[in-house]
This record gives C-alpha cells, sequence and structure tokens, in this order.
C-alpha cells in the first residue's frame, strides 16, 4: 500500500523527467536532419544558379571517314534535300500533272518566235485593251474592234497581221546586217529591251532620248566607239585611224515600245529617211510610224511579248545571214573604208563627164564638140 501511494503521489514527477530525458536525443537527431536538409537546398540552388549563369560550349562531332567536324545546320539542309529527292523517286509516278501555267520570267529568257504568235497569247497578254473612248484617236478606227464598258477592244486579228508584217522586216534588216535600235524607256521595260536587241544583234537605249542623236549625231555621237566586223560579226582590227574620220552611225531600223513619249525622235528618224516599227494605242497617231503594231503600250506583258517576238525575228534573220556567209554568199554591201577615197571620187567625176558626153552625142545636141574639147583640156591640164 505505501508504494502504491507513493508511485500515485510520484509518478507524474518521474514520468516528466523520463520524458524530458528520452525526448532529448531525439530533437537532438532531428534539428540534425532539418540543418543538413537546409544546407543541400541551398547547394542545389546555388549550383542551379552558376548553371544558369554558365553558357554551354558544344563541341562538333567529327566525321569518322571524312574526319571534318560537323555543320549541324549544313547537314539539316542536306538531310533535308535528300529527303525531298528520295520521296520523289519514290512517289514521283503518283498524282497529278501540273498543267501549262504562265511563266513570266519566260517572256524575257525565252520569248515566242514568230511562228508562235496566236490569238491566245495576245489575249493572255491583255494586247485587245485599248484607253477610254474620250482618248481615242480617230486614225485608230481600222484597228478598233468594238466598244466594251466605255473601253476601245483592238482587234487581235489585226494586231497578228501587224506583229507578223513587222516580224518579216525585222528579219530582212538583219539578214543583211543592219543596224537595229531598240527604245523603251517606260518603267519596267529595261530587261526585254535589253534582251530583244541581244538577240538580234541591235542597240538598246532605255533612258530619255538625247533630242539631235540622229539629225546633229556628229556632235552628240561622234565620240562613241566604233569597230568593224566580217560577215561572220567578228571584229577586225587595225581600222582605228579610218573610223576616227567616219561619221557617226545612224540605225537602219528602230523599234519603239513608247511611241508618245518618243515623238521627238520618231520625227528625227522621218526626216533621215529611217524606218520605224511602234506599238501604237489608241490614244496614239498610226502615222508616226512606218510599221505600226496596234495593241496595248500599257501593259508590261504585251510590251515582253512583242518585244521578244521581234528580237527572235532579228535573230532567225541573223542566223540565216551567218549561215550564208559559210558558204561564201554576202547579202550584203560591205563599207567601203579605201584610204584614197578621194582618188575614186575623181574618177567617179571623170566617168560621169564621159557618160554625158556620149549621151549629148548620140542626142545630136549642138556643141558637143566644144564640150569634148572641154573635157580633154580638163584632162590634159
Amino acid at each position: 500500500m505505501i508504494i502504491r501511494h507513493l508511485f500515485l503521489r510520484q509518478g507524474g514527477a518521474l514520468r516528466r523527467v523520463t520524458l524530458k530525458s528520452w525526448s532529448r536525443p531525439f530533437a537532438t537527431e532531428l534539428d540534425t536532419l532539418e540543418t543538413s536538409v537546409e544546407n543541400s537546398l541551398k547547394e542545389t540552388h546555388s549550383i542551379e544558379a552558376l548553371l544558369q549563369n554558365h553558357t554551354a560550349t558544344h563541341i562538333p562531332r567529327i566525321d569518322d571517314e571524312t574526319h571534318r567536324t560537323f555543320d549541324y545546320k549544313f547537314d539539316a539542309i542536306v538531310r533535308k534535300h535528300l529527303a525531298i529527292k528520295h520521296q520523289q523517286e519514290v512517289g514521283g509516278s503518283y498524282g497529278g500533272e501540273i498543267a501549262p501555267h504562265y511563266k513570266p520570267h519566260e517572256l524575257i529568257t525565252n520569248p515566242p518566235s514568230p511562228s508562235q504568235i496566236t490569238l491566245e497569247l495576245l489575249l493572255a497578254s491583255q494586247s485587245h485593251l485599248g484607253h477610254s473612248t474620250s482618248l481615242w484617236n480617230p486614225m485608230n478606227s481600222r484597228y478598233i474592234f468594238g466598244i466594251r464598258q466605255g473601253i476601245h477592244i483592238i482587234s487581235l486579228d489585226v494586231t497578228a497581221s501587224h506583229l507578223r508584217r513587222a516580224c518579216r522586216v525585222v528579219s530582212g534588216v538583219a539578214e543583211r546586217a543592219g543596224l537595229i535600235l531598240f527604245v523603251g524607256n517606260r518603267p519596267g521595260q529595261d530587261r526585254c529591251v535589253v534582251n530583244a536587241a541581244r538577240l538580234a544583234g541591235g542597240c538598246h537605249l532605255f533612258e530619255r532620248w538625247i533630242p539631235g542623236s540622229i539629225t546633229n549625231g556628229n556632235q552628240i555621237l561622234g565620240g562613241c566607239k566604233k569597230k568593224v566586223v566580217d560577215e561572220h560579226d567578228n571584229e577586225i582590227e587595225g581600222h582605228d585611224d579610218h573610223l576616227a574620220d567616219q561619221p557617226a552611225l545612224k540605225p537602219d531600223l528602230v523599234i519603239c515600245l513608247n511611241p508618245l513619249e518618243n515623238w521627238v525622235m520618231l520625227r528625227e528618224c522621218g526626216l533621215n529617211q529611217i524606218p520605224t516599227i511602234g506599238i501604237i494605242d489608241t490614244d496614239a497617231n498610226p502615222t508616226w510610224v512606218t510599221y505600226p503594231i496596234p495593241a496595248n503600250d500599257d501593259s508590261l506583258r504585251c510590251v515582253q511579248v512583242i518585244a521578244g517576238v521581234l528580237g527572235r525575228a532579228g535573230e532567225e534573220g541573223r542566223l540565216r545571214r551567218r549561215g550564208k556567209a559559210k558558204t561564201g554568199r554576202i547579202t550584203y554591201t560591205p563599207a567601203d573604208l579605201d584610204v584614197d577615197a578621194d582618188e575614186g571620187e575623181e574618177d567617179d567625176d571623170e566617168e560621169l563627164l564621159d557618160e554625158l558626153h556620149k549621151l549629148a552625142v548620140r542626142s545630136g545636141v549642138p556643141g558637143t564638140e566644144g564640150l569634148a574639147g572641154t573635157i580633154e583640156g580638163g584632162d590634159d591640164s
């Protein structure tokens, strides 16, 4: 009984002492674990911060065969290209075929020939569209097909026939080694003008025409370089001294793609009897040019078609001339660059006087004996 009462009295104190003594080692271990965890987290955060601030340097892989480093960007393009090629080889026979479609660059790189002129081609290039009826020139009435929504429609049959006629003219001039000048100074016409001149072996102008280049060519173009070529268009050297005394060259044919802006040039060509070819819209005067081509001069595609066809015509004539030159046939009259040009002119004058004297004697004109004596006296002197 005494022990039970003692335990009851002192049990609470014993329990408190025992719990305190037991909890002390447990508390120490928990604090140690928490501290270590916090230290580990701090180290982890510091490592992550270092990794984020550090820029990784990639070491390229080396090919075992070529022993060069791989360019991953270039290799990706190559792999993509090879994959497309493989897909085309495997599935090339599947699917539908792409129908012929319009390719704008081919009008310059590969223009149509005169034999490929069709109404469909002219219609697709908008050659039939004219100007408003209030702007028309009455001289174009024979080229107009009708009126639609206040706009004149050009007859494509007339356009095709006039274009074929112009092609024959260009081909004939090129076959006889004539100098052809292509002129087109509107925005966008420079490429087709240059390409057409290259095909025909002529000259081109896509800037402003200098007034007096033909009528006063010796002053404006006198310093331009000239050259002498043979029947195969090969340059012949050794004539620089003779070319310096020659007058400025004049074109044998002028092709104008925009006559409205170049009326001064067309006027100079008319004064010097130089034939001209021009695109005549419904607001232009067809009498300004020798061979008009009624078409839409505001459509760049139409201008490219016409310039390309005329360039092809000049190319055909030039090829015919070269083919005949290979067989020994010359289709043009060579230029006379003789040094003794003055002596040749005196011989021509003497022959002319002799012919006049013979004609007078046959006609029975009185005084022919005196004329003969005058001629003989002039020869003796």
